[in-house]
């Protein structure tokens, strides 16, 4: 169970640990993000309400799950060999994230800023850990 622990830092397991983290990671940011597009795009009641809440404009919905969904496309692609790709992808939902953490605060409302927090550490985890797999 603890294969990557305790190894050299340039041996193969510890590359091989580093790259089944980075497939796991990116796994789980490319379905979460998927879903987070979906719901924007079906305009679910939760998304609209939260929009509403933090005062982001309603006609904002579709161009924000379109890039939410070309993120996850990204690292998708990333994924699958075409690494920079990811890599540009993982930068992107950072940002687009980063965002979502500042207009809850300049809004306020925090009883649910662990939800964007959640999506900035996932992509930033892909973002980091596709750098370092190789």
């Amino acid at each position: 169970m603890d294969a990557c622990i305790g190894r050299p830092a340039g041996s193969r397991i510890r590359l091989d640990c580093v790259f089944t983290a980075y497939v796991t990671i990116a796994i789980v940011t490319i379905v979460a993000n998927a879903v987070a597009a979906i719901a924007d795009l079906a305009k679910a009641r939760f998304v609209l309400a939260n929009m509403a809440e933090v005062g982001v404009p309603r006609p904002w919905l579709v161009p924000l799950g379109i890039l939410k969904g070309a993120g996850a496309a990204g690292l998708l692609i990333g994924l699958l060999g075409l690494r920079p790709l990811g890599v540009a992808a993982g930068v992107g939902l950072v940002l687009f994230f980063t965002g979502a953490l500042v207009t809850h605060v300049r809004a306020r409302v925090f009883h649910n800023i662990a939800v964007p927090g959640t999506y900035f550490a996932l992509a930033a985890a892909s973002t980091v850990l596709a750098l370092a797999a190789r």
